[in-house]
């Protein structure tokens, strides 16, 4: 079975809406962590206002056939194609170790790996 990673950075506070979106799409999960932008110091220059880089950073593992379907809703939920909301990126995954699901999803689908 593939996975895929999907990464959204958002600004502080918006992590958990795009979490149940998430899940409503068909993720079984997600990781949420926070993370300060660098690129802020270029922005106050450019545009005069103090803004938050407080971010948070939504870390969601899928099996590649979900991946679509849950970014659209990650990207729905976010209003991600507003310019300043947030960004997404999915990346395939190699190698994949302790995901509890996982196990539970090869033995449903016949130890298919």
């Amino acid at each position: 079975m593939e996975f895929n990673a999907i990464f959204v950075i958002v600004q502080r506070g918006k992590a958990d809406k795009l979490v149940e979106a998430a899940k409503a799409a068909g993720a079984k999960g997600a990781t949420v962590f926070y993370a300060r932008g660098t690129g802020i110091h270029e922005a106050h220059k450019f545009f005069g206002l103090t803004m938050d880089a407080a971010k948070e950073v939504v870390v969601i593992l899928s099996e590649a056939d979900k991946t679509k379907e849950i970014t659209a809703g990650l990207v729905e939920a976010g209003n991600l194609k507003c310019p300043g909301t947030g960004i997404a990126f999915v990346l395939p995954v190699l190698s994949l170790i302790g995901l509890a699901h996982r196990e539970e999803m090869e033995q449903f689908l016949g130890g298919e790996n």
